[in-house]
């Protein structure tokens, strides 16, 4: 899962990690909320990085 540190969601995210299998994993972009993840590059650009190396190692 990706979340931002601000993110209200942030404990969801948090919670499903934990209760997920080993190879699940929480990634966190520095000071973003929920909503940045949406449209802003600062946000989304490492989440696409991390989802792609992720998915590659994964799939």
């Amino acid at each position: 899962m990706i979340a931002g540190t601000e993110a209200e969601t942030l404990p969801f995210s948090q919670g499903a990690v934990a209760k997920a299998d080993e190879s699940a994993e929480l990634f966190l972009i520095e000071g973003a909320t929920h909503v940045d993840l949406y449209d802003k590059d600062e946000a989304v650009t490492p989440a696409v990085a991390r989802l792609t190396s992720f998915f590659s190692q994964n799939l």
